[in-house]
């Protein structure tokens, strides 16, 4: 993966993360661990009480248990290969796993948002049309809701990883990221990136935008028909049915928002500094909010806690 001239084609990349701060690695090296160890925990504690609990067989906590596999999913992508390039000053990925790992980030990520869309779609029927909750979301519709979400995430991660992996890479193969972020491949290639630019400018719009405006809308409703509702205490039941997923939305979007949104800068120094900055970013979104989303429902929600003290607690069946 020498450069022997500049027509020479790439064959693989190497990912840089934090070798230039050798003092942080190990550091990060535990605490990325730990949190992933508490992902694949606290997320598949969910998985498996919303399966085996009948009372948990309702729409929202399919989706919950839709999210909860996304997350592990998402960090499985990425998290091995982060705490790899902690241990390997240079840490090198083939082509074709480059293009691997970024197809599953995008589809996980794309399919995250429409999923979360869902969600507030699911509570804004349970709060402002109780009485037709069964019928709009039943079985019927909710599978289908979740499996679209999926199908669309995995669409636009195949439109988008095809488009950056057609391109020449024929120069610089080292990746200033601990994977293969697609913004920071994109940046190696030698030909033109204008309809990588404006792909990605529609995928945003169509996966950030729209599900965000969606939510905001969803939740204004929300919050219209909760102040109407007469009793304090009917308030509060109201809003703690969608607090927990009001959370991660915010979590979740103030994260890309915060990433995606803010100015770069054009003095070197600052821009080494914003570099770091951008690989800590990324690491917060990658593997803190899917570490906060089961803690976020586990602590926030009472049928979660029961249910995982029923599992717990759960004697075995004697003949």
């Amino acid at each position: 993966m020498v450069r022997s001239n500049e027509t020479a084609p790439v064959t693989g990349f190497i990912l840089l993360g934090l070798s230039a701060h050798p003092s942080l690695e190990k550091a990060f090296f535990v605490l990325i661990l730990l949190m992933y160890l508490v992902i694949l925990l606290g997320n598949s504690v969910l998985i498996l009480v919303t399966t085996l609990d009948s009372h948990l067989h309702t729409p929202m906590y399919f989706f919950l248990g839709n999210l909860s596999f996304l997350d592990i999913c998402y960090t499985s992508s990425s998290v091995p290969l982060i705490l790899d390039s902690f241990l390997t000053p240079r840490k090198t990925i083939s082509f074709s796993g480059c293009a691997v790992q970024m197809f599953l980030s995008f589809a996980m990520g794309a399919t995250e948002c429409v999923l979360l869309s869902m969600m507030a779609f699911d509570r804004y029927v349970a709060i402002c049309n109780p009485l037709r909750y069964p019928v709009v979301m039943s079985k019927a519709a909710y599978v289908p809701m979740a499996a679209g979400s999926w199908v669309a995430g995995s669409i636009t991660a195949t439109v988008q990883t095809s488009l950056a992996m057609r391109l020449p890479f024929c120069g610089d193969n080292v990746i200033n990221h601990f994977t293969c972020e697609i913004l920071a491949v994109l940046k190696l290639a030698c030909a033109d990136i204008s309809i990588n630019v404006i792909s990605m400018a529609v995928a945003n719009v169509i996966f950030l935008g729209v599900p965000v405006l969606f939510i905001c809308f969803s939740y204004v409703f929300i919050l219209a028909t909760i102040l109407r509702i007469p009793s304090a205490e009917g308030r509060k039941k109201a809003f703690s049915t969608c607090s927990a997923h009001l959370t991660v939305v915010v979590v979740f979007y103030g994260t890309i928002l915060f990433m995606y949104g803010k100015p770069k800068s054009k003095d070197p120094l600052g821009a080494d500094k914003q570099d770091l900055a951008d690989k800590l970013i990324s690491l917060f979104y990658g593997v803190v909010t899917p570490m906060l989303n089961p803690i976020i429902y586990s602590l926030r929600n009472k049928d979660v806690k029961a249910a995982v003290r029923n599992l717990v607690s759960r004697k075995p069946v004697t003949q």
